[in-house]
């Protein structure tokens, strides 16, 4: 019997043995092998493969027409990627078979990626998969196939401007029951950008004020929202990938966060670019509010996959805490203090010029810019300015006419 001949039948793709398996990037070539085990001859007559890649959606719906009647509404989609197709054994033009001999055979394979895909993804009611599989066609018998699937991330660089700047709001709330109003509570929050991976912290500078007559209990959670799209109607579904809970700030009192951490635990990176699903993150800031509903804020979150560059990483925390920390702003005196004198300030000879480095000494150190690379000298600062000049003019020096 053929299935008795047929002892493995597999596809190997290289890369993906491992543990983790390797995830493949758009554009990157995708290389393999198709295995066969016989047990004895065995004669065959075509092995082909196709590698696939598509997005899928689809949920129902129940809806009612009347009192009595009631029908049942599907929404489904479809958005293909990739499709590529290879011929692995050919028959031989006289309509022969081939025979292959007992033993091991390997037929490899290879092919291009596209260069846009949409991460691998499985949800509720949608899915983004890719998948490589092979046809065995034999005579006087049936097609013997199998599938390999495997994982694509499209990359996400968070070093841009955009997911860089800062994420900000404010929102407030007046508690009301039984047409009574108990006070107001008002939140202001803020991240020092928008673009994290996993295993980052979000240092969050919130400020709670609880202006009620009960306590209140603020809280912070990272919130998936997965879109699902199909024939102009959309269905989401969101969950908590991780949260935080604040200590209860008592009335009339107010509450402040100087970097509260929330870690990002292993999640899947954003879709943004996919037509029928999209998978979005934002970080709610939550007041729950004896009497009402929660006082919601809201900033949005982009979870890459490339890390923040060491450079980026300075900049975006020097710029969080100016902006975050501006308690120091009400220690200014009215009327500024007389400046220092320049000796005061630099008491050490002066500093030589710096040169630009050369490349061979920095070898592959130097990844930035030539400016980025003298940020990380400090200079002397240069003579404050003063109004009162230190060297004024002698009374016995006789001014000089103009006319003259």
């Amino acid at each position: 019997m053929i299935f008795d001949r047929l002892k493995r039948f597999t596809i190997v793709l290289e890369g993906t043995e491992g543990d983790p398996p390797v995830a493949f990037s758009p554009g990157q070539a995708v290389s393999g092998r198709v295995v066969l085990e016989l047990a004895a001859a065995t004669r065959l007559g075509a092995l082909r493969l196709r590698a696939m890649g598509a997005a899928r959606v689809h949920w129902t719906e129940s809806r009612s027409a009347g009192s009595s009647t009631a029908y049942t509404q599907s929404y489904s989609d479809q958005v293909e990627f990739l499709s590529h197709r290879d011929t692995l054994l050919a028959p031989p033009d006289n309509g022969e078979v081939t025979v292959l001999q007992a033993g091991r055979h390997e037929f490899p394979f290879t092919f291009q990626l596209p260069e846009s895909l949409a991460t691998s993804f499985e949800g509720e009611h949608g899915s983004v998969r890719y998948w490589v599989k092979a046809k065995l066609h034999r005579p006087w018998s049936t097609v013997k196939k199998v599938k390999k699937e495997f994982t694509v991330i499209e990359p996400i660089d968070i070093n841009t401007p955009a997911l860089l700047a800062p994420q900000a709001g404010a929102k407030e709330k007046l508690a009301r029951a039984w047409y009574c109003n108990h006070g107001q509570v008002s939140v202001t929050a803020k991240i020092d950008r928008k673009g994290y991976t996993p295993g980052e912290v979000i240092p969050i500078f919130a400020e709670i004020d609880n202006c009620t007559s009960r306590a209140v209990v603020p809280k912070a959670a990272i919130i998936q929202t997965q879109t699902f799209i199909a024939r102009g109607t959309k269905k989401q579904k969101k969950s908590v990938v991780t949260s935080i809970v604040g200590d209860s700030i008592a009335a009339g009192k107010r509450e402040v966060w100087h970097g509260r951490a929330l870690k990002i635990p292993p999640v899947g990176p954003s879709i943004l670019q996919c037509r029928i699903i999209q998978v979005e993150y934002s970080l709610k800031v939550c007041v729950d509010i004896p009497w009402t509903s929660k006082l919601l804020l809201e900033l949005p979150l982009v979870i890459g996959t490339i890390p923040l560059h060491p450079f980026g990483s300075r900049t975006s925390s020097v710029s969080s805490q100016c902006s975050a920390n501006l308690d120091w702003l009400s220690t200014i005196p009215e009327q500024p203090e007389a400046p220092p004198e320049y000796s005061a300030v630099v008491s050490s000879p002066e500093a030589e010029p710096l040169a630009p480095p050369c490349r061979s000494e920095l070898g592959s150190i130097l990844e930035g810019p030539f400016f980025a690379y003298i940020q990380e000298f400090r200079f002397r600062p240069p003579p404050l300015y003063s109004e009162i000049d230190p060297n004024p003019p002698s009374d016995s020096i006789r001014p000089r006419c103009m006319t003259c």
